[in-house]
């Protein structure tokens, strides 16, 4: 299995309704794409205070490489992007397999 971690940095101008269409998208991933095991969705409450203006995570597993290259260019991931590009300040992706 491999994990998919997104952490997010949202521009400030973020309207929170195209935030919570984002979630949603993200959320419905399994149901939409073969080999999307789950989602995980997260605002950042850690009291360390060493996010670095990231606030917000997702956490997607896949079942495998092959579900990794069946999401990476699906027509529900890019239409995901045109969701999340324009709110979007920065991001860190890392996967790891487990």
């Amino acid at each position: 299995m491999i994990r998919h971690i997104l952490l997010i940095k949202f521009k400030a101008s973020s309207d929170q309704t195209e935030i919570d269409k984002l979630r949603s998208l993200f959320e419905a991933m399994p149901a939409k794409v073969d080999g999307v095991v789950s989602v995980e969705w997260g605002i950042n409450d850690s009291p360390e205070v060493k996010n670095q203006g990231y606030t917000h995570s997702v956490l997607m597993t896949f079942a495998d490489e092959t579900g990794r290259q069946n999401y990476l260019p699906h027509a529900e991931h890019e239409a995901l992007k045109q969701v999340f590009r324009p709110l979007l300040e920065d991001i860190i992706v890392f996967d790891y397999q487990f």
